[in-house]
This record gives structure tokens, sequence and C-alpha cells, in this order.
């Protein structure tokens, strides 16, 4: 109740203010301010409409990277899952058709890699020892190779972890 009463004095002195500051002219005041400073941007040649890209974080400078979001996989025990493999990777492609090629096929490529890593994960993954990387980057590297038809990319690991579930 002390609350309500506090809120509604507060309220019934900012209307009172509100209205003196609106026939003072500060209404006014702050719109010949906002032209003011249209007028400055006309000046200076910046156009208000043009809209600012957002700036974005990039892996690298290079236009030939492509990173792509991490691959999930169980680890499993017989028939109890043990941990997830988690792998990230990039393609490094200089051949610009080709990585509009695989920009358009990325789907399918996202597919393949998630059933390569799956099968590896079954059969060369255990909880007790680290995955052999180099095996899972070769193995990557030929599903990369079939799926695009062409050679010229390049599979990049940037991480392989393995999560262990307690």
């Amino acid at each position: 109740m002390r609350k309500a009463l506090f809120l509604l004095m507060l309220l019934s002195l900012a209307l009172p203010a509100q209205k003196a500051w609106a026939s003072e002219g500060g209404e006014k005041s702050h719109a010949s301010e906002s032209k003011k400073d249209d007028a400055k941007e006309e000046k200076s040649g910046e156009k208000k409409d043009e809209k600012k890209k957002p700036a974005t974080h990039k892996i690298t400078q290079s236009e030939s990277y492509v990173m792509l979001e991490p691959f999930y996989a169980s680890i499993m025990d017989g028939s109890r899952p043990q941990g997830l493999l988690m792998v990230g990777i990039g393609l490094d492609i200089p051949n610009a058709q080709l990585r509009e090629r695989v920009n358009t096929e990325m789907p399918r490529l996202r597919d393949a890699y998630v059933r390569s890593l799956m099968a590896f994960a079954a059969i060369n993954t255990r909880a007790y020892r680290q995955p052999e990387v180099t095996d899972l980057a070769d193995k990557l590297q030929a599903v990369t190779d079939r799926y695009l038809a062409a050679k010229g990319a390049k599979v990049l690991l940037a991480q392989v972890m393995i999560r262990l579930n307690k």
C-alpha cells in the first residue's frame, strides 16, 4: 500500500513538471536542435538514409576460408553412451567457383560429415583414449573430395574434443 501511495505522489509531481516544460518551448527547442543536427549531417556529406552495417566477427581475413559449425557424435560403450566427440572444422578453398559450389552443397556436405563422424566415433573412439586426429582428418578429407567430385578443398581441423559423462 505504501509503494502505491509513493508512486501516485511521484506521478502527481511529474505531470505538472512535464506540462511546464512543454509550455516553455522545451519541445520546440528540442525539435530545432534536431533540425540543426540534420543540416550538419547533410553538409558533411553523410546521408541519414544510409544504413550502417553491423560489425561482424571474422575468424580470418582470408576469403578462401569457410568455417563450419561444430559436429557432435556419441561415444558408445556397448549400448551405453559414454560421452560426446566434438569436432570443429573449416575448409580452405582457394578456387572461387569451388567455394560457391561448396556453399550451395553445404547441407549435403554437413550430412556426410555427420555420418562419417558417427561411424568414426563408433569404431575408432573410446572413452579411455584420445582419438587419432590424423585418421579423422583423412576421413573428412575423403568425404569432402567424394561429395564435391573435385580436389581443391582442404579440410582443416580446428578442434577435436571429448566430453565424458560422469
